[in-house]
């Protein structure tokens, strides 16, 4: 080797090293460059849902999330899964989710039935004895006899309404109270096979896919096969609209939940006091285009996709709850108006954001095939809900379960606008009805939503310092 010559492969060595430098300092505007522009299969652009988000919506949202109204949840936890014995655990304590105390739940919430939302259908005189009622679906004898007619025509209502999601029975002796600001969803250390298995369950069995297909819809999954993942996107988009959604929504609610164990990352525990916090290592091996092979950005533009849904969802029940007979009854009548009068607040930010989705593009063809197609979709969706009974670790379990229920409740509203638009002003609907449950995990999903967004600026800005 002549004077001076380096050898071939410390040269190659050497330009490798440049070229991932060259990377790494490229990666926060490659990550931002990627997650920008418009969505698919919508008008809208990322850039103005951040801004209508940050500045509008994520302020709004997080303090009615701190309402008495909106932030017990009831909810059974024990629910055994209908599909494999569940083995899973996890491997922190917080996973552990603590009940309410009886005494700690407003006295508007505990005395009334699950649809029970207003200062008439509870009679503050008769609260004690509303109480000692064991059977919360009960109806009460000291009602009146409209009021007592109206529960019933609710209850045979919500027997036959097609939901889209599986209700937990608020009646079951399994069903307890759970302070949400007390239990947030953060990481958990829940992971492996029992993880694997829910989200594959999720993807492959529920998502819609043909058997030519080899790539596996579930990012956790290794691929299988020559397919490097273009294939599949071009397959997704030869998809109709509604299958492509129906795989948006899912990609994109695993993306938002994600983002939150991202964000509340337990970074250590000294002396029992946990530290938690954004871990960048974390959101980079789920998010980052060279780490995911391009997925990271897909997912996220799903979680904006996500997001419009639900926001739309919320402009189209706006009159639902406009209605005086509608209180929010917690027991409490100057914090009732006040939360109404955020949520309403709320609504009207809504209604004004201008680049909604377009819901009617959806099971809009033939009758007859988009009848069924609508069915197929629900009863998909439904599936998944009852997935989430299969979560082996209560807050993943309890986390899971309330934005499922959300993004249901946000399904139900979108395809009930002729219903909505027949509410009666002062009186209950037979023909559209939300129970409290819906109300709080409807807003509650959406917030989760509206957080992982404002999360997402906050990686940014990391991301950027890191360079």
């Amino acid at each position: 080797m002549r004077p001076g010559a380096r050898p071939a492969g410390a040269g190659q060595g050497a330009a490798a090293a440049a070229q991932l430098l060259l990377t790494l300092s490229f990666l926060p505007s490659v990550v931002e460059a990627q997650v920008t522009g418009v969505l698919d299969d919508c008008l809208c652009d990322i850039d103005s849902i951040d801004n209508f988000n940050t500045f509008k919506i994520f302020p709004k949202i997080k303090k009615l999330q701190e309402r008495d109204y909106f932030r017990y949840y009831k909810v059974n936890l024990k629910r055994p899964c209908p599909f494999w014995a569940e083995d899973g655990h996890c491997s922190i304590k917080d996973c552990h989710v603590e009940p309410c105390p009886e005494s700690k739940i407003p006295v508007g919430i505990k005395a009334g039935s699950s649809n029970k939302y207003s200062k008439v259908a509870n009679n503050t005189k008769e609260l004690e004895d509303c109480e000692q009622a064991n059977k919360l679906g009960a109806i009460n004898s000291t009602l009146s006899n409209q009021s007592k007619e109206a529960f019933i025509d609710w209850a045979r209502y919500d027997d036959s309404q097609d939901h889209f999601c599986e209700l937990d029975d608020e009646r079951s002796p399994a069903a307890q109270y759970v302070d949400l600001l007390l239990n947030p969803e953060r990481y958990t250390g829940y992971k492996g096979s029992s993880a694997w298995r829910v989200w594959n369950s999720i993807y492959e069995e529920n998502c819609f896919k043909p058997r030519s297909v080899y790539r596996p819809l579930n990012p956790l999954a290794p691929s299988r096969g020559k397919d490097d993942g273009e294939s599949f996107y071009t397959w997704l988009e030869g998809l109709c609209l509604e299958k492509r959604v129906f795989y948006k929504l899912i990609s994109g609610l695993h993306a938002s939940i994600n983002l939150h164990l991202c964000a509340n990352y337990l970074l250590e525990e000294t002396w029992g006091k946990p530290s938690w916090g954004p871990n960048m290592k974390e959101f980079k091996r789920r998010f980052d285009p060279v780490e995911t092979k391009g997925e990271g950005p897909r997912r996220l533009k799903n979680l904006y996709f996500l997001y419009l849904i639900e926001l739309r969802a919320l402009s189209k029940v706006a009159p639902y709850f406009e209605r005086s007979i509608v209180d929010l009854y917690t027991g409490n009548v100057e914090e009732d108006a006040d939360t109404k009068t955020l949520l309403l607040n709320i609504f009207q930010d809504t209604k004004s954001f201008p680049m909604h989705f377009d819901e009617k593009s959806m099971f809009a063809g033939d009758k007859k095939g988009a009848k069924s197609l609508k069915e197929e979709f629900r009863l998909h969706f439904k599936n998944i809900s009852r997935i989430m009974d299969c979560v082996g670790c209560d807050k993943c379990r309890l986390w899971g379960k309330l934005q499922t229920q959300g993004l249901g409740t946000a399904l139900k509203i979108l395809f009930s606008e002729k219903e909505i638009q027949k509410l009666p002003e002062n009186s209950p609907s037979k023909g559209f009805q939300l129970t409290r449950q819906e109300i709080v995990a409807l807003l509650n999903a959406f917030g989760r939503l509206s957080t992982s967004i404002r999360e997402l600026q906050n990686f940014k800005v990391l991301l950027q310092h890191s360079r």
